[in-house]
């Protein structure tokens, strides 16, 4: 497929999908929250790859958010805001996901990150929630899932008080996973991935879907379900003998299940 506001590449079992708006700070627009959503669920058909790098073009932005913009102007239900599409198609994707944040993570572009399976960042950058402050805010993936990695108090105060948070800090309170220097940040960017990527690709997916299991509720349950079925039930002697044994108006043999 062919975007306009971001760019997607692969480079073995690595995908680099990367915000490409560098002089608007890779703000998110209707039309790139729906590229993303696109990009994530076109690596989701595919076998190339195991492991989605997200990141920013250029040095200085990683994402600064967006703003509410893609809705029909009705008091109707008209949809939901692009921004959610892409965080869900996240969660959905069965391969890691690893943001790489360039630099400046500020309101939908923090969100962006903290949705991401892990984060590595380069030094200089600098994390904010600014919802509050400017008329806005995110009372879902942005809260729920800031709760887990920092805690409650601390996502609190990130949502109240909109302090700047540094690279080293956000290592310390468990926002990221790694910081690194500045002009190492794709080559230990592409380190990470790969060192994932070594993992077995289906225990990776459901250990995913387990821990998404708990915010995703029956979706996050269907979902272990569904890759256990799919991917083992239905390949054992136990699931054919049942198929065989409808299909042919008998009883099952029960000596040929659990093996």
């Amino acid at each position: 497929m062919t975007y306009s506001t971001i760019k997607y590449s692969e480079d073995g079992p690595v995908g680099t999908l990367t915000l490409n708006r560098p002089d608007d700070g890779n703000m998110f627009t209707p039309e790139m929250c729906h590229e993303i959503r696109d990009c994530i669920n076109e690596v989701r058909l595919e076998t190339r790859t195991r492991v989605l790098v997200i990141t920013g073009a250029g040095e200085k932005f990683f994402c600064i958010g967006g703003r509410k913009e893609g809705l029909e102007d009705t008091h109707l239900y008209a949809g939901v805001l692009p921004t959610l599409e892409m965080y869900e198609a996240i969660d959905r994707l069965q391969k890691p996901v690893i943001a790489s944040v360039n630099g400046y993570a500020v309101g939908g572009g923090n969100v962006l990150q903290v949705v991401c399976d892990m984060t590595i960042a380069k030094e200089s950058a600098v994390f904010r929630q600014v919802g509050p402050m400017m008329g806005s805010f995110d009372a879902g993936y942005g809260t729920w899932y800031l709760e887990d990695l920092v805690g409650k108090k601390k996502a609190k105060e990130m949502w109240y008080c909109n302090p700047k948070i540094s690279a080293r800090e956000a290592l310390e309170i468990g926002l990221v996973n790694r910081v690194v220097p500045d002009d190492q940040l794709a080559e230990k960017t592409r380190e990470f991935a790969l060192e994932v990527a070594d993992r077995g690709a289906f225990a990776l997916a459901s250990i995913k879907a387990a821990f998404n299991a708990r915010h995703g509720g029956v979706s996050g349950l269907g979902r272990i379900s569904h890759d256990l079925l799919l991917r083992q039930y239905l390949d054992t002697e136990e699931s054919e003998e049942l198929g065989k044994a409808f299909a042919e108006r008998r009883s099952p043999d029960p000596s040929k299940f659990g093996r």
